[in-house]
Formats: structure tokens, C-alpha cells, sequence
């Protein structure tokens, strides 16, 4: 099983649940772009679509920015993932 070794990267909680409501991915309205579902960065709280998104910019924020960790901003969802890794993260 591969483990993060990038947890030192997290500087910011989880989100709320109520920060999750009417969240969009900014890079996606620049472009006018749809998304399918957003992630959040733990590093600076950018939020970006997902892997499933055709414009992929959750992933393209952490390798340029070297940010590998991200959370779910689906409402209900708790889970991180770190892209350096492709590994799940543990909860602190």
C-alpha cells in the first residue's frame, strides 16, 4: 500500500461542510469550462476540478504549484488525496 509522505504540506483544515455549498472552480468559469466534481488544496485553499473534469485543474494546481494535497469539496465527502503519491491520505 503506498502512504503519503507529503502530510507536512497540509496548512489548512478540512473544509466546512458549509464552505462546500455553491463552490465552483474559478479556472472553469475563466474559460467558461464545466466541471464534474471540485477539490480542495490543504495547502492554500485553491479549489480546482477533478481528475473526471475535462480541464483536470485541481491536478494542474499542485504540479505547479507543488501543493500535492487536496480534499474532496463534495458535500458529505471527508477524503484527501495526496497527486505526488496517488495515495490517500490519513487524517491527522
Amino acid at each position: 500500500m503506498t502512504v503519503c509522505i507529503h502530510q507536512d504540506a497540509i496548512d489548512l483544515p478540512a473544509p466546512e461542510e458549509s464552505a462546500k455549498q455553491g463552490a465552483v472552480c474559478e479556472d472553469c468559469v475563466k474559460i467558461g469550462g464545466r466541471w464534474l466534481h471540485l477539490r480542495y488544496c490543504r495547502t492554500c485553499g485553491h479549489v480546482g476540478c477533478c481528475d473526471s473534469s475535462p480541464n483536470r485543474h485541481a491536478r494542474a494546481h499542485a504540479a505547479a504549484e507543488d501543493h500535492p494535497i487536496i480534499t474532496s469539496m463534495e458535500p458529505g465527502e471527508h477524503w484527501s488525496w495526496c497527486y505526488e503519491d496517488e495515495a490517500g491520505v490519513r487524517p491527522a
